[in-house]
């Protein structure tokens, strides 16, 4: 689930350390615990160590605020190669990739998609998913949950390009 009212909260802090909050997902473990899992990023990409400090610093601002009812766990992250998307601006720069999207409500008789995604529309608050050769215009707020999903190709093609470019 995510957690816009937390992400307003903890943003300034995240920014002000120089990385940017991609979005907050709360994830139930057991019966009286919660997941708090953040992902940032950062141009030159995350390391462990940027986690840690995020991590530490965040700790100290729940600990004051203390906006979640329950006992968690929290978690920093880097977004990966499979990156949720939590925020439609974060689309755009994702045209041409493959995307597995699942939605709230059905959509022609289906609610999990796997495609290529197509173009987004700020304006209209939509995206247009490529499926099995078959366009879907799909509403941002029927978008339950958004990754990418790379193929080996993919990968391959990232891996390259970072190795040419530590060369």
């Amino acid at each position: 689930m995510r957690d816009h009212v937390l992400e307003t909260q903890l943003a300034p802090t995240i920014n002000n350390l120089g990385y940017e909050l991609l979005g907050i997902e709360r994830l139930t473990q057991g019966r009286f615990r919660t997941l708090v899992r953040i992902y940032i990023d950062h141009p030159n990409g995350i390391t462990i160590t940027d986690c840690e400090r995020v991590s530490q610093q965040l700790s100290s601002v729940l600990d004051v605020t203390d906006p979640i009812a329950s006992q968690y766990t929290l978690e920093i992250s880097s977004p990966g190669l499979d990156r949720p998307l939590f925020h439609l601006e974060q689309y755009p720069r994702f045209c041409g990739s493959r995307v597995r999207v699942r939605l709230n409500k059905t959509l022609e008789q289906r609610r999990k998609f796997l495609g290529i995604l197509k173009q987004v529309d700020l304006e209209q608050q939509q995206i247009t998913l490529v499926c099995d050769e078959k366009e879907y215009n799909i509403a941002y707020t029927l978008i339950d949950h958004a990754q990418l999903d790379p193929t080996e190709e993919d990968i391959q093609a990232l891996l390259k390009a970072r190795t040419d470019a530590l060369n």
